[in-house]
C-alpha cells in the first residue's frame, strides 16, 4: 500500500518531471514527481473543478482543499479568487511538490500534511473543494463528504469532481443525506461537479 498516490510517504524511486500548463489564464509552472496523482498534466476532472468553481457567493474566509496533490487546484483558486487557500494531502511527497509549486509560481498558500480533516489549521472554513482520491475507497470519498459539513460556515460550499463510473451517483445521494440539498453543476466527458451549501 506504500507505493499509491494516498499512502503518507511513497517509496517509488523518484522522477521529477517538471512542465507548464495553463489554466484559468495564466501559464503555471509545475514540478511533478512519482508516487502523486496525474503526474504527467493537470487531469481532465480538476480542470473541470477549476473552470466551474464560482467564488462570488461564498462567506468571508478560507478556502480548503482536500486531497491537493502537487497543487494544480488550490493553487489556481489563489492566483484566481484572492482569496486564502488551505491546500492538504496525506501524502507528504504531494505536499513538499505543492510547496515548491507555489513558490515557482509566486503564490502563497496554506499547505501541509493530513490525513483527510485530522489536522487542519482553521476550525472552519468558506468552502471546501476536493478531487477526491477514488482509488483509496468509497469509505475514504464518503469520509470528506460527511466530514464537510461541520466545517463549513453557514452558507459554505462543499464542490467536488467525481466520474459517474467511479461513484458519482452514490457520491451525490451522500452529499444530498448530509447537507439536505446537492446541485450538478457541470457534466463533462463522464466528470460530473457536485456542489452541496449549509445551508
Amino acid at each position: 500500500m506504500t507505493n499509491h498516490y494516498y499512502s503518507e510517504n511513497p517509496e517509488t524511486e523518484h522522477q521529477l518531471k517538471y512542465w507548464s500548463f495553463p489554466l484559468l489564464g495564466k501559464e503555471f509552472q509545475f514540478v511533478t514527481d512519482s508516487g502523486v496523482f496525474s503526474r504527467e498534466t493537470v487531469d481532465f476532472g480538476s480542470r473541470l473543478l477549476i473552470e466551474s468553481f464560482d467564488a462570488n457567493e461564498l462567506p468571508a474566509g478560507t478556502i480548503l482543499d482536500v486531497g491537493c496533490g502537487y497543487g494544480p487546484i488550490g493553487l489556481a483558486l489563489v492566483y484566481d479568487t484572492k482569496l486564502p487557500v488551505e491546500m492538504i494531502d496525506v501524502n507528504n511527497r504531494a505536499v513538499e511538490l505543492a510547496k515548491q509549486n507555489a513558490e515557482k509560481n509566486q503564490l502563497t498558500a496554506d499547505i501541509h500534511q493530513s490525513n483527510i480533516y485530522a489536522d487542519l489549521h482553521q476550525k472552519e472554513y468558506a468552502a471546501i473543494i476536493s478531487n477526491p482520491p477514488i482509488r483509496a475507497g468509497k469509505k475514504v470519498v464518503h469520509e470528506i463528504l460527511s466530514g464537510a459539513f461541520d466545517l463549513l460556515k453557514p452558507q459554505g460550499s462543499l464542490t467536488i469532481v467525481i466520474q459517474k463510473k467511479q461513484g458519482a451517483p452514490s457520491a451525490k445521494n451522500k452529499m444530498a443525506e448530509v447537507f439536505g440539498n446537492v446541485e450538478t453543476i457541470a457534466k463533462d466527458k463522464g466528470y460530473f461537479i457536485l456542489k452541496s451549501i449549509k445551508e
